[in-house]
């Protein structure tokens, strides 16, 4: 089969490339400077031209605390760009497959969050990917939402390479112990998402690290398993406040009998370091 890769240069985007790469799909990858999918005429251009049978759409706004400030700019990408692409996507008979964020929940119930739960978010970040979830739906009724959390991987800045630079920086870190998620190795999601444009599983899927942590505990593992030592000293949410509201407990679980389950995330940080390390030495 033949997949497009949109936002193909992100954390998530090269993860998905690879991971069709290996399943043997035709990868076409487009990075954000070859496709710009707030453009109309250049997303209609791109699907004419490559017309694949599904898309993968890692172009997105993440910048969670930047979105308090811009929000219209986060939903320009988040939602518009989304649904133009999907009806794109659905405009050449192709599925479309759009991640989405744990930051869709208001976090305020103590069991995971199962796709049937209703979003509430906190955040202008989290209402630009609600509205994008509905968005791609209506657009292109052959499509994944695929929502996760917490993601660390190659490419990107994530959780764990500030800790690693932090901890190599100064002897403690002060590291809020009230938000609970699970985090997510992306090639694990990438490997997920891959499999799951191969399928016709439509609808919302919660597709996030095996078990769940604190920012706290996620912190004191990096350390332990880099080595590191550096002091993780605990922090509440209004202790070190951020501009944009974060759920407290964003757990994600699934109630699909053909849920994808991804590894425990203490193992995907294990292969992450381990991946970090070999492109290190290369």
């Amino acid at each position: 089969m033949r997949t497009l890769v949109v936002g193909a240069g992100g954390m998530l985007g090269r993860q998905v490339t690879a991971a069709c790469h290996e399943r043997d799909h035709e990868v076409v990858a487009l990075a954000h400077a070859a496709l710009e999918i707030t453009n109309p005429a250049a997303v209609d251009a791109a699907l004419s031209r490559y017309r694949p049978d599904a898309v993968v759409n890692c172009a997105a706004f993440t910048d969670v605390d930047g979105a308090e400030d811009d929000e219209a700019g986060a939903m320009r990408v988040n939602d518009e760009g989304a649904a133009l692409l999907a009806a794109a996507a659905a405009s050449v008979g192709a599925k479309v497959l759009y991640p989405s964020s744990d930051y869709v929940f208001d976090g305020t119930r103590s069991e995971p969050y199962v796709e049937s739960d209703l979003p509430s978010p906190l955040s202008a970040y989290g209402r630009t990917k609600q509205a994008g979830e509905t968005s791609v739906a209506v657009a292109n009724p052959r499509h994944f939402i695929v929502r996760s959390s917490w993601l660390f991987g190659l490419g990107g800045k994530n959780f764990v390479e500030t800790m690693l630079r932090l901890g190599s920086e100064q002897p403690e870190v002060l590291v809020v112990s009230d938000q609970i998620g699970c985090p997510t190795y992306t090639r694990h999601l990438g490997e997920a998402c891959a499999l799951l444009v191969e399928g016709e599983a439509f609808g919302i899927h919660h597709v996030a690290g095996g078990g769940e942590c604190s920012w706290y505990e996620f912190a004191q593992e990096i350390f332990d398993q880099a080595g590191v030592e550096c002091r993780v000293m605990s922090a509440t949410t209004g202790m070190l406040a951020r501009k944009a509201p974060r759920p407290a407990h964003s757990v994600l679980g699934s109630e699909r009998s053909d849920a994808i389950v991804l590894p425990h995330w203490s193992s995907g940080l294990a292969a992450y370091l381990a991946e970090r390390a070999l492109e290190a030495a290369a």
